[in-house]
C-alpha cells in the first residue's frame, strides 16, 4: 500500500496544512468538499501543493511529524523546489496521474 504525505494551501502563500493518508485522492476530496470539521474547513485550505509516496505507513508517519516541526519558510522552499506556481495538484491525481 502507499502512503502520502501533502500539503495544502488555501493560496499562493497562504494557510499552510501538513497531513498523511493512504488514499490521497479521497483524502484531497473530503478536504476540497469541506466534508470534515475542523482546520481545512475553516481556513479553506483545500490547494493540494506538495506531495511525496512511501512505501509504508511509519515511514510516511515520521516524515510527517519531521515536517511538523518546520519552519514555514522551510514548507514554502519545499513546496516551490517541485511546484513554484503553487498549482493545485489535485486534478492531475484525481484523473489517476499521480506521479
Amino acid at each position: 500500500m502507499t502512503y502520502y504525505v501533502y500539503l495544502l494551501a488555501s493560496d499562493k502563500y497562504g494557510t499552510l496544512y501538513l497531513g498523511v493518508t493512504n488514499d490521497i485522492v479521497r483524502r484531497i476530496y473530503e478536504h476540497r468538499t469541506k466534508a470534515v470539521a475542523g482546520f481545512t474547513k475553516r481556513y479553506s485550505v483545500d490547494k493540494l501543493v506538495w506531495f511525496e509516496s512511501y512505501d509504508d505507513a511509519i515511514t510516511a508517519i515520521a516524515r510527517e511529524k519531521e515536517l511538523k516541526k518546520w519552519r514555514r519558510d522551510w514548507k514554502i522552499r519545499l513546496i516551490e523546489e517541485g511546484n513554484p506556481l503553487w498549482t493545485d495538484l489535485y486534478p492531475e491525481i484525481a484523473a489517476g496521474h499521480i506521479g
